[in-house]
């Protein structure tokens, strides 16, 4: 069962990336996504890259991280999606200012999407009372 739910939360996030992108697209006119396969090869390629490389470039960035009082990470996650769109061809991002713009989007709109369709974790509380 364990399994199950863990597979519908990777699903869950990968719609929730889907989404962003799609808004993203729609809202910014230097973002071009081609085909939902652009959309869709975005959102899982945005998800590796977050995972994989991103913590990379958090930690050898942190002291600037820390003199901006978080800010830089703004950048950073600009940066991620300039990666994603030069290693996908379906996928154009051009100008500074516009991935700034698409990353705090995706940020938002991520943890908006995030606090609705995220499943809530089931907490079980097991109390043992010891009888003298």
């Amino acid at each position: 069962m364990e399994i199950v739910r863990r597979i519908l939360i990777l699903l869950t996030n990968l719609a929730i990336d889907v989404l962003a992108l799609v808004a993203v697209d729609h809202f910014f006119a230097g973002i071009t996504l081609d085909t939902w396969q652009a959309v869709v090869g975005g959102a899982v390629l945005l998800a590796l890259v977050n995972a994989y490389l991103r913590p990379l470039i958090v930690v050898l960035t942190l002291p600037i991280n820390i003199l901006s009082l978080g800010l830089f990470t703004l950048v950073i996650n600009a940066g991620m999606l300039k990666v994603v769109s030069w290693l996908l061809p379906g996928f154009h991002l051009t100008g500074f200012w516009t991935a700034i713009g698409a990353a705090l989007t995706i940020s938002i709109l991520s943890t908006v999407l995030n606090w609705f369709l995220k499943p809530k974790k089931q907490s079980n509380i097991e109390v043992t009372v010891i009888r003298g």
